[in-house]
C-alpha cells in the first residue's frame, strides 16, 4: 500500500507539473502538497492510524488534479483521472470508490459524512488560519482573473473573503477547531479592519473623482468650447494666410530674378541680326514672367476699407469691431465705447467673431485662387517659353 501511495504521488506531481495551465496560480502542485501536509497533521491530531488512512491520502493527492482539464467540474474530472490511474495501479474497486467519494467531498456545498471527508475538507481550507492567508488569497484572485475573467476591486475582494469565511466555511474536525479556528478568527478580524480602510479609501477616491469630473464638466461648458473653437479656427486661418503670402512672395522673388537676368543678358543681344529668331521666345517668356509677378502682387495686396462707423452701426450690430480695417480711423473714446457695447452683448460678440471668421475665409479663398492661377501661369509660361526657344533654335 505504501508503494501505491508513492506511485500516486509521482503520477499526480508529473501531471500537475506538465499538463496544468500556468494560469492556475492557486490550484497547482504547491496547493496540493500543502493540503497533503495538512492532511497528515490532521490524521495525527485526530489520533487515526496512518495505515487506515491510505485512501484518504490518495484522495488528497488526486483532489485537484482535474484542473488540468479546466476549472469547470474539476472534482468530477479529478474522479475520472483518479479512477483510471488507480485501475492501472491495480487498486481494488472498493478502494477506488472510497477515494472518489472523498474527492467529491471537497465540493463547496458538501456536508461531510465521515471523519475522512471532514479531514480533507479542513485540510483543503487550512490556509484560512495561516499567517500567509492574504498572500494565498491573492493567488486565487489572480487565478480567477486569468482563467475565468472574474475581476474584483479591493473592496469587493475583501468582502468576498469575509462572506466566504463567515457564511460558507467552518472547520469540522476537533483538531482544526482547537488549533486552527483561532488563526481563522484573527484573519477574519484583519479582513474587517482592511475592509474599513478600503471603504474609506474608495469613498475618498470616489469623492475626488466626482470633484474632478465636476471641474472637468465646468471646464468643458459650451461657452469654453465655443471660445476654443473660434480661437483654433482663427489661428488656422491666419496660418493659411501666412502660407499663401509666403508662396506669393517666393514666386514674386523668383520672377523678379528671372526678369533681371533676361533684361541684363538676353534683351541686350536681340539687336544683333543673328539673334532675331530669339525675339518672340523672349517676349513670350517675359510676358508670362511679368504676368506671374502681377498675380503674386494681387494675391498679397491688402484691401483698403473706410475705417469708420457710427453709433447707429454699433446699435444695429452692423459693424465688426474685431477687424482693424473697420475702426482704424475712429477716435479712441468712440472705439472704447463701441467695444464696451459689444462685450456687454454676448450675441453681438459672437456675431462679430463669426463675421471675422467668415470674411477671413473670403480673403483666404481669394488669395488661394489667385495663387493657384499664378502657379499655373508660371508653369505654363515656363513650358511655352521652352517650346518657343526650341522652335526658334530649330528654324534659326
Amino acid at each position: 500500500m505504501a508503494d501505491l501511495l508513492k506511485d500516486v504521488e509521482k503520477q499526480v506531481t508529473h501531471l500537475l507539473r506538465t499538463e496544468l495551465n500556468h494560469n492556475f496560480y492557486y490550484h497547482n502542485l504547491s496547493h496540493t502538497q500543502r493540503v497533503v501536509k495538512k492532511t497528515r497533521q490532521l490524521i495525527e491530531g485526530e489520533g487515526l492510524e496512518e495505515q487506515n488512512c491510505q485512501n484518504l491520502m490518495i484522495a488528497t493527492w488526486f483532489h485537484d488534479v482535474g484542473y488540468i482539464k479546466g476549472s469547470k467540474n474539476h472534482e468530477e474530472n479529478s474522479v475520472l483521472i483518479a479512477t483510471d490511474s488507480l485501475k492501472n495501479l491495480n487498486a481494488s474497486q472498493k478502494d477506488i470508490d472510497e477515494v472518489c467519494a472523498i474527492i467529491m467531498a471537497t465540493k463547496i456545498s458538501y456536508e461531510p459524512k465521515n471523519i475522512y471527508e471532514k479531514i480533507i475538507r479542513d485540510a483543503d481550507c487550512s490556509h484560512f488560519s495561516s499567517k500567509n492567508y492574504t498572500d494565498i488569497s491573492d493567488l486565487l484572485r489572480e487565478e480567477w482573473k486569468s482563467t475565468e475573467m472574474k475581476t474584483f476591486t479591493e473592496v469587493e475582494w475583501t468582502r468576498e473573503n469575509i462572506s466566504f469565511l463567515t457564511q460558507h466555511h467552518s472547520f469540522y474536525t476537533d483538531f482544526a477547531q482547537d488549533h486552527w479556528q483561532e488563526g481563522k478568527n484573527k484573519n477574519l478580524s484583519q479582513l474587517f479592519k482592511t475592509l474599513k480602510k478600503e471603504e474609506k479609501e474608495a469613498k475618498r477616491t470616489k469623492e475626488k473623482s466626482e470633484e474632478l469630473s465636476l471641474k472637468k464638466n465646468k471646464a468643458s461648458t459650451p461657452e469654453r468650447g465655443i471660445e476654443t473653437m473660434f480661437r483654433v479656427t482663427l489661428k488656422n486661418h491666419i496660418t493659411l494666410s501666412d502660407i499663401a503670402d509666403t508662396k506669393a512672395n517666393i514666386l514674386l522673388s523668383v520672377n523678379a530674378i528671372i526678369v533681371s537676368l533676361v533684361l541684363s543678358n538676353l534683351v541686350s543681344k536681340l539687336d544683333n541680326a543673328s539673334n532675331k529668331h530669339l525675339i518672340w521666345p523672349t517676349v513670350i517668356f517675359v510676358i508670362f514672367t511679368i504676368a506671374s509677378m502681377i498675380l503674386s502682387v494681387l494675391a498679397t495686396r491688402p484691401n483698403v476699407t473706410s475705417g469708420k462707423f457710427t453709433k447707429e452701426d454699433v446699435a444695429s450690430k452692423k459693424v465688426n469691431l474685431l477687424f482693424f480695417g473697420n475702426f482704424h480711423k475712429m477716435s479712441l473714446p468712440d472705439f472704447e465705447w463701441a467695444m464696451s457695447e459689444m462685450m456687454q452683448d454676448r450675441n453681438y460678440l459672437y456675431s462679430s467673431m463669426k463675421k471675422d471668421l467668415y470674411f477671413l475665409g473670403i480673403v483666404l479663398d481669394k488669395k488661394y485662387k489667385i495663387l493657384r492661377l499664378t502657379y499655373s501661369v508660371f508653369m505654363i509660361g515656363i513650358i511655352v517659353s521652352v517650346i518657343a526657344f526650341g522652335i526658334a533654335f530649330q528654324f534659326a
